[in-house]
């Protein structure tokens, strides 16, 4: 269980991800606090070469077919622009 959850955060970085932050400035009037400013922000993380080679030497490629490596290959592609797409629209 905890393999898995190491392993999704590996391919998160990977494969580059966004992130929302709101940030809030308050300022104390008449003893209330009361919102001056707020933002939202979002910033992209692009994707970690040295993540994705980690995760590429963690399977034992040198055991498939060509035709397996070739649909590996397909289906990371498929997933790094999926991820990208996600990324771009929200």
């Amino acid at each position: 269980m905890q393999d898995d959850k190491v392993k999704d955060a590996v391919l998160k970085i990977a494969l580059g991800y966004s992130v929302e932050e709101v940030t809030e400035e308050y300022d104390a009037r008449d003893g209330e606090l009361k919102l001056v400013k707020r933002r939202e922000t979002r910033k992209d993380v692009p994707p970690d070469l040295k993540a994705a080679m980690l995760l590429i030497k963690e399977e034992d490629l040198s055991k498939l077919s060509d035709e397996e490596l070739e649909s590996e290959k397909e289906r990371l592609l498929k997933q790094i622009k999926e991820e990208h797409d996600n990324a771009n629209n929200n």
